[in-house]
């Protein structure tokens, strides 16, 4: 069963996730917003791909606050991290953001929330999978 790690500061967000990607798609699901435990996750080979939230408000590494983009520019430059995909999940990507957001962290993808279309989006996340498989 493939594993995603869900990386989101809003509980109703991280139960949407869930709720999606368990009922709809049969993933084994994973929420955390720790950058410790999101890096302990990924070094460990057991996650098939990381959705991560743009704006986390309650993210520290090394003391200091720490958002989605930087997260994923992080597992992007460790050697044992950087082969696990990353999706961003943002509500405020407006016509051209998302494409920059995807340059400057090194993600994928990326999806808007709120999610409207379900089946769309676990689509979406099967296409990565395969992709990085």
């Amino acid at each position: 069963m493939s594993r995603i790690l869900v990386v989101e500061d809003d509980p109703t967000n991280a139960l949407l996730f869930r709720m999606i990607l368990e009922k709809r798609a049969g993933f084994e699901v994973v929420v955390s917003e720790s950058p410790e435990e999101i890096f302990e996750l990924c070094r460990g080979g057991t996650i098939d791909l990381v959705i991560m939230d743009v704006s986390l408000a309650h993210s520290r590494w090394e003391g200091k606050p720490v958002n989605g983009v930087e997260l994923c520019q992080m597992i992007r430059n460790d050697p044992t991290t950087a082969q696990v995909p990353v999706m961003l999940a943002t509500a405020h990507a407006m016509r051209g953001d998302a494409e920059s957001l995807l340059g400057d962290s090194g993600a994928r993808d990326y999806v808007s929330k709120p999610i409207m279309d379900h089946g769309t989006f676990v689509n979406q996340v099967k296409r990565m999978m395969r992709k990085a498989a």
